[in-house]
Protein backbone atom coordinates (compact mmCIF):
# COMPACT_ATOMS: atom_id res chain seq x y z
CA UNK A 1 0.00 0.00 0.00
CA UNK A 2 1.33 3.45 -1.15
CA UNK A 3 -0.01 6.55 1.00
CA UNK A 4 -1.94 8.15 -2.04
CA UNK A 5 -3.68 11.90 -2.73
CA UNK A 6 -6.53 12.54 -5.22
CA UNK A 7 -6.59 16.04 -5.70
CA UNK A 8 -9.97 16.52 -7.57
CA UNK A 9 -9.41 19.49 -9.90
CA UNK A 10 -13.68 20.55 -10.81
CA UNK A 11 -13.54 20.96 -14.37
CA UNK A 12 -10.52 20.22 -15.75
CA UNK A 13 -10.00 18.60 -19.34
CA UNK A 14 -7.36 17.47 -21.84
CA UNK A 15 -8.60 20.77 -24.01
CA UNK A 16 -7.54 22.80 -21.02
CA UNK A 17 -4.09 21.44 -20.71
CA UNK A 18 -1.44 23.34 -22.13
CA UNK A 19 0.61 26.78 -21.98
CA UNK A 20 -0.92 28.04 -18.88
CA UNK A 21 -0.53 24.84 -17.06
CA UNK A 22 2.88 24.01 -16.61
CA UNK A 23 3.43 22.34 -13.58
CA UNK A 24 0.00 20.01 -14.52
CA UNK A 25 1.89 19.93 -18.01
CA UNK A 26 5.05 18.54 -16.12
CA UNK A 27 2.88 15.75 -13.98
CA UNK A 28 1.35 14.72 -17.30
CA UNK A 29 4.86 14.05 -19.16
CA UNK A 30 6.10 11.71 -16.38
CA UNK A 31 2.95 10.04 -15.96
CA UNK A 32 -0.27 9.21 -17.53
CA UNK A 33 -3.18 10.69 -18.42
CA UNK A 34 -7.05 9.04 -19.49
CA UNK A 35 -9.73 10.49 -20.39
CA UNK A 36 -13.13 9.41 -18.13
CA UNK A 37 -16.48 9.08 -20.09
CA UNK A 38 -18.39 11.05 -17.57
CA UNK A 39 -20.91 10.13 -15.07
CA UNK A 40 -24.38 10.90 -16.17
CA UNK A 41 -25.17 12.99 -14.68
CA UNK A 42 -22.14 14.65 -15.05
CA UNK A 43 -22.38 16.37 -11.92
CA UNK A 44 -20.65 16.91 -8.84
CA UNK A 45 -22.18 14.43 -6.49
CA UNK A 46 -23.80 11.67 -8.92
CA UNK A 47 -19.68 12.03 -10.45
CA UNK A 48 -17.85 11.90 -6.64
CA UNK A 49 -20.38 9.31 -5.78
CA UNK A 50 -19.38 7.01 -8.72
CA UNK A 51 -15.99 7.47 -8.20
CA UNK A 52 -16.25 6.52 -4.84
CA UNK A 53 -17.96 2.96 -5.15
CA UNK A 54 -17.41 1.97 -8.74
CA UNK A 55 -21.21 2.29 -9.31
CA UNK A 56 -23.79 3.89 -11.15
CA UNK A 57 -26.69 6.16 -9.52
CA UNK A 58 -28.92 3.03 -9.60
CA UNK A 59 -27.03 1.37 -7.37
CA UNK A 60 -25.61 4.17 -5.35
CA UNK A 61 -28.73 6.58 -5.06
CA UNK A 62 -26.85 9.76 -6.00
CA UNK A 63 -28.88 10.35 -9.02
CA UNK A 64 -27.56 14.48 -9.26
CA UNK A 65 -26.88 16.82 -6.99
CA UNK A 66 -30.55 16.70 -5.12
CA UNK A 67 -33.98 15.08 -6.04
CA UNK A 68 -37.53 15.06 -4.91
CA UNK A 69 -38.75 13.28 -1.96
CA UNK A 70 -42.09 11.67 -2.80
CA UNK A 71 -42.77 10.80 0.88
CA UNK A 72 -42.02 14.27 2.61
CA UNK A 73 -43.14 16.66 -1.18
CA UNK A 74 -40.00 18.28 -0.29
CA UNK A 75 -36.66 18.80 -2.29
CA UNK A 76 -33.60 17.34 -0.74
CA UNK A 77 -31.40 19.52 -2.75
CA UNK A 78 -26.99 19.50 -1.69
CA UNK A 79 -27.68 17.37 1.13
CA UNK A 80 -24.16 16.65 3.08
CA UNK A 81 -24.97 13.02 4.90
CA UNK A 82 -23.07 10.64 3.61
CA UNK A 83 -25.64 7.83 4.23
CA UNK A 84 -27.85 8.97 1.42
CA UNK A 85 -24.50 7.10 -0.65
CA UNK A 86 -25.88 3.29 -0.78
CA UNK A 87 -22.95 1.33 -1.60
CA UNK A 88 -19.58 0.84 0.16
CA UNK A 89 -16.89 3.57 -0.74
CA UNK A 90 -13.20 3.28 -1.09
CA UNK A 91 -11.48 3.42 1.88
CA UNK A 92 -14.02 0.95 3.71
CA UNK A 93 -13.15 -1.13 1.10
CA UNK A 94 -9.62 -0.84 1.31
CA UNK A 95 -10.29 -0.50 4.95
CA UNK A 96 -11.71 -4.27 5.29
CA UNK A 97 -8.16 -5.46 3.33
CA UNK A 98 -5.59 -3.07 5.64
CA UNK A 99 -7.31 -2.82 8.83
CA UNK A 100 -4.94 0.24 10.07
CA UNK A 101 -6.19 2.37 6.54
CA UNK A 102 -7.54 5.45 7.06
CA UNK A 103 -8.95 8.22 4.89
CA UNK A 104 -9.16 12.24 5.40
CA UNK A 105 -11.61 13.67 3.25
CA UNK A 106 -11.04 17.43 2.25
CA UNK A 107 -14.22 19.46 1.07
CA UNK A 108 -15.55 16.11 -1.00
CA UNK A 109 -18.98 16.07 -0.76
CA UNK A 110 -21.76 13.89 0.93
CA UNK A 111 -18.52 14.25 3.58
CA UNK A 112 -20.85 14.27 6.74
CA UNK A 113 -21.49 11.65 9.38
CA UNK A 114 -19.23 9.50 7.13
CA UNK A 115 -16.73 6.34 8.32
CA UNK A 116 -13.63 8.51 7.10
CA UNK A 117 -11.76 9.06 9.99
CA UNK A 118 -10.97 12.79 9.50
CA UNK A 119 -13.69 15.17 6.89
CA UNK A 120 -13.97 18.84 6.86
CA UNK A 121 -16.55 20.17 4.92
CA UNK A 122 -18.61 23.73 4.43
CA UNK A 123 -21.18 23.84 7.10
CA UNK A 124 -23.23 27.08 8.00
CA UNK A 125 -24.60 27.68 11.41
CA UNK A 126 -28.04 28.98 12.09
CA UNK A 127 -28.44 30.43 15.25
CA UNK A 128 -32.36 30.47 16.46
CA UNK A 129 -32.06 34.43 16.39
CA UNK A 130 -32.64 33.70 12.48
CA UNK A 131 -29.21 34.21 11.42
CA UNK A 132 -26.61 31.94 8.99
CA UNK A 133 -22.89 32.13 10.60
CA UNK A 134 -20.22 30.84 8.18
CA UNK A 135 -18.48 27.97 8.91
CA UNK A 136 -17.13 24.31 8.42
CA UNK A 137 -18.35 20.74 9.87
CA UNK A 138 -15.44 18.40 11.17
CA UNK A 139 -15.07 14.89 12.13
CA UNK A 140 -13.65 14.44 15.00
CA UNK A 141 -15.38 17.65 16.05
CA UNK A 142 -12.15 19.25 17.80
CA UNK A 143 -10.68 19.16 13.84
CA UNK A 144 -13.41 22.10 13.48
CA UNK A 145 -11.50 25.04 16.62
CA UNK A 146 -7.95 23.23 15.58
CA UNK A 147 -7.95 23.85 11.98
CA UNK A 148 -9.35 27.58 12.18
CA UNK A 149 -6.85 28.64 15.15
CA UNK A 150 -3.80 27.12 12.55
CA UNK A 151 -5.51 28.87 8.95
CA UNK A 152 -8.34 31.28 9.64
CA UNK A 153 -11.64 30.71 8.90
CA UNK A 154 -12.76 29.19 5.89
CA UNK A 155 -13.11 32.15 3.05
CA UNK A 156 -16.72 31.29 2.83
CA UNK A 157 -18.62 34.03 0.38
CA UNK A 158 -15.40 32.85 -1.97
CA UNK A 159 -16.56 29.20 -2.19
CA UNK A 160 -20.39 29.83 -3.86
CA UNK A 161 -21.53 32.69 -4.72
CA UNK A 162 -20.75 35.96 -7.04
CA UNK A 163 -17.58 36.79 -5.08
CA UNK A 164 -16.28 33.07 -5.85
CA UNK A 165 -12.72 32.69 -6.67
CA UNK A 166 -9.04 31.27 -6.07
CA UNK A 167 -8.73 32.42 -1.97
CA UNK A 168 -11.47 28.72 -1.21
CA UNK A 169 -9.18 26.82 -3.04
CA UNK A 170 -6.31 27.89 -1.56
CA UNK A 171 -7.62 27.43 2.16
CA UNK A 172 -8.84 24.34 0.85
CA UNK A 173 -5.07 23.43 -0.44
CA UNK A 174 -3.67 24.43 3.24
CA UNK A 175 -5.99 22.42 4.77
CA UNK A 176 -5.26 19.22 3.10
CA UNK A 177 -1.31 19.80 3.98
CA UNK A 178 -2.61 20.71 7.60
CA UNK A 179 -4.01 17.21 7.64
CA UNK A 180 -0.95 15.28 6.59
CA UNK A 181 0.97 17.20 8.94
CA UNK A 182 -1.51 16.00 11.88
CA UNK A 183 -2.81 12.88 10.69
CA UNK A 184 -0.67 11.28 7.69
CA UNK A 185 -3.83 9.46 6.06
CA UNK A 186 -3.44 6.75 3.96
CA UNK A 187 -5.86 8.50 1.55
CA UNK A 188 -6.12 12.49 1.30
CA UNK A 189 -8.99 13.19 -0.84
CA UNK A 190 -8.87 17.18 -1.91
CA UNK A 191 -11.59 18.95 -3.50
CA UNK A 192 -10.01 21.88 -5.89
CA UNK A 193 -13.31 24.41 -6.94
CA UNK A 194 -12.18 27.11 -8.70
CA UNK A 195 -12.06 26.74 -12.24
CA UNK A 196 -16.03 25.66 -11.68
CA UNK A 197 -16.75 29.71 -11.38
CA UNK A 198 -15.15 31.60 -14.15
CA UNK A 199 -15.73 28.30 -16.88
CA UNK A 200 -19.57 28.49 -15.67
CA UNK A 201 -19.75 32.28 -16.06
CA UNK A 202 -17.79 32.49 -18.95
CA UNK A 203 -17.37 29.49 -21.18
CA UNK A 204 -14.29 27.66 -21.70
CA UNK A 205 -13.19 29.51 -24.71
CA UNK A 206 -13.06 33.21 -23.14
CA UNK A 207 -9.68 34.79 -22.05
CA UNK A 208 -10.33 35.31 -19.04
CA UNK A 209 -10.14 31.84 -18.20
CA UNK A 210 -6.55 31.89 -18.62
CA UNK A 211 -5.90 33.24 -15.44
CA UNK A 212 -8.08 30.96 -13.46
CA UNK A 213 -5.66 27.95 -15.12
CA UNK A 214 -2.43 29.34 -13.88
CA UNK A 215 -3.90 29.94 -10.21
CA UNK A 216 -4.97 26.64 -10.15
CA UNK A 217 -2.37 25.11 -11.67
CA UNK A 218 0.22 27.29 -9.06
CA UNK A 219 -2.29 25.48 -6.36
CA UNK A 220 -1.98 22.30 -7.43
CA UNK A 221 2.02 22.32 -8.48
CA UNK A 222 2.35 23.13 -4.98
CA UNK A 223 0.24 20.45 -3.78
CA UNK A 224 2.48 18.11 -5.61
CA UNK A 225 5.55 18.96 -4.75
CA UNK A 226 4.34 18.68 -0.79
CA UNK A 227 2.97 15.60 -1.10
CA UNK A 228 5.66 13.82 -3.03
CA UNK A 229 8.06 15.51 -0.33
CA UNK A 230 6.07 13.09 2.47
CA UNK A 231 6.07 10.07 0.27
CA UNK A 232 2.84 10.69 -0.63
CA UNK A 233 1.55 9.55 -4.60
CA UNK A 234 -0.73 12.34 -6.35
CA UNK A 235 -3.38 11.40 -8.42
CA UNK A 236 -5.51 14.67 -10.27
CA UNK A 237 -8.48 13.71 -11.11
CA UNK A 238 -11.92 15.67 -11.99
CA UNK A 239 -15.67 15.19 -12.13
CA UNK A 240 -16.59 16.67 -15.44
CA UNK A 241 -16.05 19.39 -18.33
CA UNK A 242 -17.94 22.19 -18.47
CA UNK A 243 -19.25 23.21 -22.46
CA UNK A 244 -19.93 26.46 -23.91
CA UNK A 245 -23.57 27.23 -24.08
CA UNK A 246 -26.29 30.26 -25.01
CA UNK A 247 -29.56 28.66 -24.79
CA UNK A 248 -31.13 28.59 -21.16
CA UNK A 249 -34.19 26.40 -20.90
CA UNK A 250 -37.20 27.13 -18.13
CA UNK A 251 -38.98 23.75 -18.16
CA UNK A 252 -41.24 24.65 -15.59
CA UNK A 253 -42.32 27.75 -17.48
CA UNK A 254 -43.52 25.39 -20.17
CA UNK A 255 -45.11 23.27 -17.97
CA UNK A 256 -47.01 26.18 -16.31
CA UNK A 257 -48.43 27.19 -19.64
CA UNK A 258 -49.98 23.89 -19.72
CA UNK A 259 -51.56 24.27 -16.07
CA UNK A 260 -49.44 21.34 -14.27
CA UNK A 261 -48.14 23.69 -12.09
CA UNK A 262 -49.38 24.33 -8.74
CA UNK A 263 -48.50 28.02 -7.23
CA UNK A 264 -49.33 29.40 -4.04
CA UNK A 265 -48.87 32.94 -3.47
CA UNK A 266 -46.88 33.64 0.04
CA UNK A 267 -46.51 37.41 0.91
CA UNK A 268 -47.33 38.74 -2.30
CA UNK A 269 -44.85 36.19 -3.95
CA UNK A 270 -44.84 33.07 -6.36
CA UNK A 271 -43.83 30.07 -4.71
CA UNK A 272 -44.15 26.35 -6.12
CA UNK A 273 -46.28 23.74 -4.28
CA UNK A 274 -44.56 20.66 -5.06
CA UNK A 275 -46.99 18.12 -3.77
CA UNK A 276 -49.78 19.69 -5.55
CA UNK A 277 -47.99 19.94 -8.47
CA UNK A 278 -49.12 17.61 -11.92
CA UNK A 279 -45.81 18.20 -13.09
CA UNK A 280 -42.09 19.69 -12.04
CA UNK A 281 -39.04 19.80 -13.51
CA UNK A 282 -35.95 20.16 -10.79
CA UNK A 283 -33.02 21.27 -12.91
CA UNK A 284 -29.90 19.93 -12.53
CA UNK A 285 -27.19 22.35 -15.16
CA UNK A 286 -28.07 20.17 -18.57
CA UNK A 287 -29.99 17.13 -17.10
CA UNK A 288 -33.42 17.65 -15.40
CA UNK A 289 -35.47 15.05 -13.06
CA UNK A 290 -39.10 15.66 -14.01
CA UNK A 291 -41.98 14.29 -11.30
CA UNK A 292 -45.55 13.79 -12.36
CA UNK A 293 -47.96 13.20 -9.73
CA UNK A 294 -50.53 11.04 -11.83
CA UNK A 295 -48.92 8.37 -14.29
CA UNK A 296 -51.81 9.14 -16.60
CA UNK A 297 -49.78 12.42 -17.08
CA UNK A 298 -46.85 11.09 -17.94
CA UNK A 299 -47.18 10.33 -22.34
CA UNK A 300 -48.55 14.28 -23.00
CA UNK A 301 -45.44 15.56 -20.67
CA UNK A 302 -43.00 13.63 -22.53
CA UNK A 303 -44.68 14.72 -25.88
CA UNK A 304 -44.83 18.70 -24.49
CA UNK A 305 -40.46 17.64 -23.54
CA UNK A 306 -40.28 16.00 -27.02
CA UNK A 307 -41.35 19.21 -28.68
CA UNK A 308 -39.47 22.13 -26.50
CA UNK A 309 -36.43 23.88 -28.22
CA UNK A 310 -33.33 22.97 -26.17
CA UNK A 311 -34.40 19.39 -25.18
CA UNK A 312 -32.77 16.25 -26.77
CA UNK A 313 -33.49 13.74 -25.19
CA UNK A 314 -36.45 12.91 -22.53
CA UNK A 315 -35.56 9.04 -20.69
CA UNK A 316 -38.72 7.30 -19.39
CA UNK A 317 -38.89 4.22 -17.15
CA UNK A 318 -37.57 1.89 -19.90
CA UNK A 319 -34.95 3.98 -20.76
CA UNK A 320 -33.53 5.02 -17.64
CA UNK A 321 -31.57 1.62 -16.59
CA UNK A 322 -29.82 2.16 -19.73
CA UNK A 323 -28.38 5.23 -18.53
CA UNK A 324 -27.86 3.78 -15.09
CA UNK A 325 -30.64 6.04 -13.16
CA UNK A 326 -33.35 3.60 -12.58
CA UNK A 327 -33.38 4.79 -8.89
CA UNK A 328 -36.35 5.31 -6.53
CA UNK A 329 -35.20 9.16 -6.23
CA UNK A 330 -34.75 9.61 -10.26
CA UNK A 331 -38.00 11.58 -11.80
CA UNK A 332 -39.78 9.84 -13.80
CA UNK A 333 -38.97 11.05 -17.01
CA UNK A 334 -35.03 12.60 -17.01
CA UNK A 335 -34.52 15.39 -19.47
CA UNK A 336 -31.02 15.95 -20.96
CA UNK A 337 -30.32 19.19 -23.23
CA UNK A 338 -28.87 19.94 -26.37
CA UNK A 339 -25.00 20.45 -26.38
CA UNK A 340 -25.16 24.27 -26.00
CA UNK A 341 -28.52 24.64 -24.03
CA UNK A 342 -29.22 24.12 -19.99
CA UNK A 343 -32.29 24.09 -17.45
CA UNK A 344 -33.24 26.53 -15.48
CA UNK A 345 -35.61 26.54 -12.57
CA UNK A 346 -37.41 29.57 -13.20
CA UNK A 347 -40.99 29.34 -12.85
CA UNK A 348 -41.94 32.55 -12.29
CA UNK A 349 -43.48 34.91 -15.80
CA UNK A 350 -42.84 38.20 -13.74
CA UNK A 351 -39.96 38.55 -12.22
CA UNK A 352 -41.68 40.96 -9.63
CA UNK A 353 -43.27 37.87 -8.21
CA UNK A 354 -40.09 35.62 -8.12
CA UNK A 355 -40.01 33.93 -4.91
CA UNK A 356 -37.17 35.95 -2.38
CA UNK A 357 -34.57 33.48 -2.73
CA UNK A 358 -34.68 33.76 -5.71
CA UNK A 359 -32.62 36.68 -5.57
CA UNK A 360 -30.09 35.32 -3.09
CA UNK A 361 -27.55 32.43 -3.03
CA UNK A 362 -29.96 29.78 -1.43
CA UNK A 363 -28.81 26.43 -2.66
CA UNK A 364 -31.35 24.46 -0.80
CA UNK A 365 -34.89 26.05 -1.87
CA UNK A 366 -34.11 26.83 -5.47
CA UNK A 367 -36.15 24.18 -7.77
CA UNK A 368 -32.60 23.22 -8.85
CA UNK A 369 -29.15 24.54 -9.70
CA UNK A 370 -28.72 28.46 -10.45
CA UNK A 371 -25.78 29.07 -11.75
CA UNK A 372 -26.82 32.81 -11.83
CA UNK A 373 -25.25 32.65 -8.53
CA UNK A 374 -21.89 33.25 -9.59
CA UNK A 375 -23.39 36.79 -10.65
CA UNK A 376 -24.13 40.06 -9.36
CA UNK A 377 -27.12 41.49 -10.83
CA UNK A 378 -25.72 44.37 -12.82
CA UNK A 379 -28.51 46.20 -12.35
CA UNK A 380 -27.26 47.04 -8.80
CA UNK A 381 -24.96 50.09 -8.00
CA UNK A 382 -22.03 49.08 -6.24
CA UNK A 383 -23.09 45.35 -5.39
CA UNK A 384 -19.63 44.27 -3.30
CA UNK A 385 -20.52 47.28 -1.25
CA UNK A 386 -24.04 45.98 -0.75
CA UNK A 387 -22.88 42.68 0.24
CA UNK A 388 -20.17 43.89 2.52
CA UNK A 389 -23.06 45.73 4.56
CA UNK A 390 -25.03 42.41 4.69
CA UNK A 391 -21.99 40.76 5.76
CA UNK A 392 -21.39 43.29 8.35
CA UNK A 393 -24.41 43.41 9.83
CA UNK A 394 -24.25 39.24 10.33
CA UNK A 395 -21.01 39.45 12.18
CA UNK A 396 -22.96 42.44 14.17
CA UNK A 397 -25.61 40.11 14.86
CA UNK A 398 -28.67 40.77 12.81
CA UNK A 399 -30.65 39.64 10.19
CA UNK A 400 -30.04 40.51 6.92
CA UNK A 401 -31.15 39.86 3.01
CA UNK A 402 -28.19 39.23 0.48
CA UNK A 403 -30.30 39.84 -2.43
CA UNK A 404 -27.59 40.64 -5.39
CA UNK A 405 -28.26 37.88 -7.54
CA UNK A 406 -29.64 38.62 -10.85
CA UNK A 407 -32.82 36.66 -12.70
CA UNK A 408 -31.05 36.66 -15.75
CA UNK A 409 -29.44 33.25 -17.18
CA UNK A 410 -28.68 34.90 -19.99
CA UNK A 411 -25.39 35.59 -18.74
CA UNK A 412 -24.59 32.23 -17.89
CA UNK A 413 -22.12 30.61 -21.02
CA UNK A 414 -21.07 27.36 -19.49
CA UNK A 415 -22.19 24.21 -18.05
CA UNK A 416 -22.42 20.55 -17.66
CA UNK A 417 -24.39 17.51 -17.22
CA UNK A 418 -24.76 15.50 -20.14
CA UNK A 419 -22.18 14.02 -21.93
CA UNK A 420 -19.89 15.95 -24.48
CA UNK A 421 -19.48 14.86 -28.01
CA UNK A 422 -15.68 15.42 -27.61
CA UNK A 423 -13.32 13.72 -24.77
CA UNK A 424 -11.72 16.35 -25.42
CA UNK A 425 -14.16 18.07 -22.89
CA UNK A 426 -14.12 15.04 -20.72
CA UNK A 427 -12.87 14.78 -17.18
CA UNK A 428 -9.39 13.33 -17.11
CA UNK A 429 -7.49 10.90 -14.60
CA UNK A 430 -3.63 11.88 -14.12
CA UNK A 431 -1.31 9.47 -12.30
CA UNK A 432 2.28 9.14 -11.99
CA UNK A 433 1.80 5.31 -13.24
CA UNK A 434 4.02 3.84 -15.01
CA UNK A 435 2.31 2.08 -17.61
CA UNK A 436 0.77 4.13 -19.82
CA UNK A 437 -2.99 4.32 -21.78
CA UNK A 438 -3.81 6.90 -24.04
CA UNK A 439 -7.55 4.80 -24.04
CA UNK A 440 -10.49 6.56 -22.15
CA UNK A 441 -11.94 4.96 -19.37
CA UNK A 442 -15.61 4.94 -17.93
CA UNK A 443 -16.44 7.12 -14.50
CA UNK A 444 -16.80 3.43 -12.95
CA UNK A 445 -13.45 2.53 -13.64
CA UNK A 446 -12.08 5.44 -11.72
CA UNK A 447 -12.77 3.40 -8.32
CA UNK A 448 -10.86 0.24 -9.50
CA UNK A 449 -7.89 2.42 -10.61
CA UNK A 450 -7.31 4.31 -7.52
CA UNK A 451 -7.47 0.76 -5.31
CA UNK A 452 -5.11 -0.35 -7.59
CA UNK A 453 -2.84 2.46 -7.33
CA UNK A 454 -3.43 2.40 -3.72
CA UNK A 455 -2.64 -1.03 -3.44
CA UNK A 456 0.03 -0.72 -5.60
CA UNK A 457 -0.94 -3.14 -8.27
CA UNK A 458 0.93 -2.64 -11.26
CA UNK A 459 1.20 0.91 -10.89
CA UNK A 460 -2.18 1.48 -12.98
Amino acid sequence: MKRTAVINVVGLTRSLIGAHTPHIQRFVASGSLQSVKPAFPAVTCTAQSTYLTGQTPQAHGAVGNGWYDREYAELRWWKQSNRLVQQPKLWETLREELPDFTCANVFWWYNMYSSAEYTITPRPLYPADGRKVFDVHTQPMGLRDAIKQDLGAFPFPFFWGPMAGIRSSQWIAEAAKWMEQQHQPSLNLVYLPHLDYNLQRYGSTDKRIEQDLREIDTIVGELITYFEAQGVQVVLLSEYGITEVDQPVHLNRVFRANGWLSLKNELGLEYLDYGKCRAFALADHQVAHVYVNDASDLPEVKRVLEATDGVETVIDQEGKAAYGIDHERSGDLVVIAKPRAWFTYYYWEDDALAPDFARCVDIHRKAGYDPAELFFDPQLKLPKLRVLKALLKKKLGFRSLMDVIPLNADLVRGSHGRIPEDSKDWPVYISSATAKSSHSIEAVEVYEKLKSFILDENRS
